[in-house]
């Protein structure tokens, strides 16, 4: 009896531990290999999990404004680094970067973030 019992408390853990691994994405998506600098103004942030993003808008040399969304770690990563989910508000200006997302699209793996004062946010490292 009890062999069955570890044998279903066995395949619950495998099948939880499968499904919390496909949860995870991790940062497969983006180019480390590759770094971009990107001047924006920040539209909206989302400090939940699993990851943060940021959602600023870029406006090119022509004028014309793309709409980006930056990642970070975990709430938990960046509050440990002193943020909160005011630490980045509508309309602040930042240089953020960052490795850009392999498919092309504007999305960045945030390495870096700079206020116009020069200021560097610390940003976890977690890659």
């Amino acid at each position: 009896m009890k062999s069955k019992i570890r044998s279903v408390m066995l395949a619950g853990l495998v099948l939880l531990t499968g499904v919390a691994a496909e949860a995870h994405h991790g940062w497969a998506e983006f180019n480390s290999g590759s770094q971009i600098t990107l001047e924006g103004t920040v539209v909206d942030f989302h400090f939940t999990n699993p990851h943060c993003v940021v959602e600023f808008k870029v406006v090119d040399e022509k004028g014309q404004a793309r709409q980006w969304q930056g990642e970070f770690g975990s709430p938990v990563e960046l509050s440990r680094k002193g943020w909160t989910a005011a630490t980045l508000q509508p309309g602040m200006k930042l240089t953020i970067g960052g490795h850009p997302a392999k498919n092309g699209s504007p999305a960045v793996h945030v390495t870096s973030i700079r206020l116009p004062d020069g200021k560097a946010l610390p940003v976890p490292d977690s890659n």
